[in-house]
Formats: structure tokens, sequence, C-alpha cells
């Protein structure tokens, strides 16, 4: 991101609106929440992730010559205010739910408080962020757990839509979980595990099979992983394999890391009868990894069959998240500043949807756990301004069924507030921890999930309350604007 200048990675009407707002002196602070509605993939939940590529971005925001050119060039933009965007950078507050956080439908990931016209114009760019990542992080989150426990390694480079998918799909892949990816800059980029064996191409390069293995071992002997499907699998692939593994035995050289791939064929077959052959040699403890278009459903497929493959290649389905392309997060303003009292006026969008109707006001995510268990009751989408305490009883009501109460009693449970300061006053005040360790902060947050929440299909859906004063709130901003409507049509 840092070679790259993003500030013109808006949608125009962000620029236009700027202008307008400049035209007519109105820079008020205004709120703005990144949210999403829908779940990807029919998951129970979705996992945050980009907000380091939203701090780099934000921290090298600005108009150089160049870009000025080009606005200039388009003839929509007056002087005065390309000469404002000379000095523009961002001044405004930035809170967000950490990555690596499992999160929920409705809830602001990021909030935005700045002035006007430095919120609208990060919208565009902040969205195809975190959309992205938290997309593919989801995904593999999937991929994961029907692997139950086994690693995934994330090789999709060649098939994600473009350079940018392809690295930060990666980086977003090992937040969800995976052990390591074939793409060498996301090694680099991120520091983490670089993994791969070789193609069919090394094989058929050779006068014959076990050439190939042969050589490969020598070079690899501590990672060597052949690919046995390039001729017959069960024939002539398995048996080659084994004689080189004989072979490395004994010579001495100790047998870890060692194993096949299977790339094609009935994998679930193949395994059984490779395990078999390989149990016999004596190499009971080989790796056995397939690649070969799996996703989540057909790894559950695979492991329900029997299949004995413990490491698992996940490529074009997860980096694309191919049932799910896109992860639906928007930006809405749900609050201005009133300049003379200082106070955040709750602002509503109307939808003839009634899942596009916005929580009005500057909020705050609270999370709910079992005092007993550690896990997630319920999440608690409160106003900034309200102040909760542990020892104090809580009242939980579902937003529509409002009829559906829960009441906490002090001691029963814990509470965390989710977001955290990230930019204060245009300088960052968060320190973003490593891919590894988003990685695992994941794990834990999915351990505090049930079982059930985390079902592949139909999971149990969570509890995301507002406060009674948000929803107080919300009922009378409808209220007031179903009144307007209705007399002044």
């Amino acid at each position: 991101m840092n070679e790259r200048n993003l500030t013109l990675m808006t949608d125009l009407y962000e620029l236009t609106m700027m202008q307008g707002y400049f035209k007519e002196q109105n820079n008020k602070t205004a709120v703005f929440d990144l949210f999403y509605r829908n779940n990807p993939s029919g998951n129970g939940f979705a996992v945050m992730a980009g907000l380091e590529q939203v701090i780099e971005y934000i921290k090298n925001l600005h108009f150089g010559e160049s870009e000025i050119g080009y606005l200039r060039s388009t003839g929509l933009f007056e002087e005065d205010f390309l000469g404002y965007l000379k000095d523009f950078k961002f001044t405004g507050d930035i809170y967000a739910i950490p990555e690596g956080t499992v999160v929920f439908p409705r809830e602001p990931l990021v909030k935005v408080v700045a002035p006007i016209m430095e919120a609208q114009l990060v919208e565009t760019a902040i969205l195809n962020i975190i959309n992205h990542q938290c997309l593919i992080a989801t995904k593999t989150v999937r991929v994961v757990h029907a692997a139950r426990g086994d690693g995934i390694m994330e090789f999709g480079l060649r098939r994600a839509q473009g350079p940018d998918a392809g690295i930060y799909g990666a980086r977003a892949a090992m937040i969800g979980g995976c052990v390591g990816t074939s793409n060498v800059l996301a090694g680099q980029m991120f520091d983490v595990p670089v993994k791969g064996t070789h193609a069919h191409s090394w094989i058929m390069s050779f006068p014959d099979e076990l050439t190939a293995f042969r050589t490969y071992a020598k070079l690899y002997p501590t990672a060597c992983i052949l690919l046995v499907d390039t001729y017959d699998t069960l024939r002539s692939g398995v048996p080659n394999a084994i004689t080189v593994f004989k072979e490395m035995r004994d010579a001495g050289i100790p047998m870890k890391g060692y194993g096949i791939r299977l790339d094609s064929g009935d994998l679930a077959y193949l395994s059984k009868k490779a395990k078999e052959m390989l149990d016999e040699a004596g190499f009971s403890d080989a790796i056995i990894s397939a690649s070969s278009d799996l996703d989540e459903n057909l790894i559950n497929s695979l492991k329900t069959q029997g299949a004995t493959i413990n490491s698992w290649g996940v490529g074009t389905n997860m980096i694309t998240s191919s049932d799910w392309p896109a992860f639906g997060g928007v930006y809405k303003l749900v609050a201005l500043k009133d300049e003379k009292t200082g106070e955040f006026i709750p602002k509503i969008k109307l939808s003839e949807n009634t899942e596009k109707v916005t929580n009005p006001g500057n909020k705050t995510v609270y999370r709910i756990y079992g005092a007993d268990t550690g896990k997630m009751i319920a999440d608690l989408i409160a106003l900034t301004d309200e102040t909760y305490a542990e020892n104090q009883p809580l009242l939980l009501f579902d937003p529509i069924d409002t009829w559906k109460k829960t009441h906490l009693t002090p001691g029963t449970y814990k509470m965390r507030e989710l977001p955290v300061q990230i930019f204060k006053n245009g300088e960052c005040v968060y320190e973003s921890p490593s891919v590894m360790e988003i990685r695992d902060v994941c794990r834990r947050e999915l351990d505090t999930l049930w079982d059930e929440a985390k079902r592949l299909i139909n999971p149990h859906r969570a509890h995301i309350d507002l406060s009674s004063r948000l929803h107080a709130m919300k009922n009378s901003l409808l209220e007031s604007v179903d009144y307007m409507t209705h007399h002044h049509g």
C-alpha cells in the first residue's frame, strides 16, 4: 500500500460532495458507521480483518501535484477547492473493532468521527479494504472449521482477482486460520509461513517419475511432499514415493515433513488406498495432502467419507469466496455534531426494507460473556455516553421482538467493549499486531462461540441487542419522520 498514493481511490461523488461542503462552508463533524447486514456464505458470524491496511491508507492520505492536476483536468473542480486539497490531511477520530474479532451484522466495525468533508473522502477506500479482507477471513474460518484440526494451506494466488486480491486475500486467510500460504510476497510482507511442493511439470521434465522424486528428495529432505498423480496414483505414484522414502530412511535421513500430495481423482478412495500402502511400508506418519478445487463443503464431505487426508491446499474457492463474492459492508451517516452545544444529533436512514433502516447516534458495542463458561451470550449496541457495570443487573431484549427478554444478574456475566480508538485528531494511536498474532486472536475469539454458532449450515443466530436508550431514540426518530412524511407530503 505504501508505494502507491491511494488518495484518489475514491468514488467521484465523494469529491464532488466535498467541493459542495467546501463552497457552503459546511464542514460539520459527522459520525459514520461501517457495518454489514448479512453474514457471508450463510455463516453464523464474520471475522474482522483489514484494519492495518486502513491505517496505512489514512496515514498516507495526501493530494500531490499529479492528483490535483488530474482533478483540474476533469473540469469539475474550482481553483479555491483544489487549493484547499493541497494541504489536506485527515484530522478526525477513528474507532474500530480489532482484527481477528468475531463480528455480527449491524455492528459498527469502523466508526469515523471527522469533519464531514474528510469522513466522506475516506468512505470508498475503507469499504474496499474492509469488505475484501472480512470476506476472505470469514470464508477461511469456514474452510478451517470443516478440516477439523488439519492444516489448511492458502494456494489461491494464481486464481485471485488481481495482485492485490491475491496478496491481501492471503493475509486475510492467514488471519482466518491457515497454517501457511504459497504466496511468497505475502510471506515477505506479513512475515507468515510460506509453503508449497512441486508441479506436475517437475515430474514430466525427468525421464521417469522415480528419478524426479529422488531428485526432489535430495534437494528438500525435510519438506519432501511428493505429487503422486501425474501418471497413475496407485500403480506408479505412491509405490515410487514409498521407494524414495525407504531410501531416505535407509540413508538415516530423519523422516519429518514428508508425504504425498493428491491433486485429482476420487480423493476419498485414493487417500484411503494410499494410506494402506504407506502404513504397510512403515510410513504411518506420512502427510497425505490434497488440493483440487476444495472448499468447506467438499472437505466436510471427504471427512465424512473417512478420507485419510490430513493437510489441505485450498485455492480458488477460498481466495475468491466463490459462493459469496462480496461482503456487503456499507458506510452510513448516523450523527452530526451541533456546533453550538457540541452534542451529536442522531440521524436515521429510512427505507422500504426494514433491514436497511440504520441505527442512529454515536455508538459502541459491548460483548457479554457468561462468567462461568466464557462463551458469548449476546452483543449490546449502545450509545457512547451510556455506562454499564458488571455489578448491576442487565436487561437484554430483542430489538424486533421486544418481548423476548433476558435478565442477567450481577456476577453471572462479563462485559467487554469491542471498539478501540485507532486515530485521535488525525494521529494514529494504535499499533497493529502481527498477522500471526491476529491469527491467535481469531482462534481465541472462535473459542468464545458455542459449537452451534460455528455450524456451516443453519448455524445458531447470535443475539445482537440495542440498549433501551438507543432503541427508544430509534423509535422516536422513526415516528417523527413518519409524521413529517404523512403531514407534509
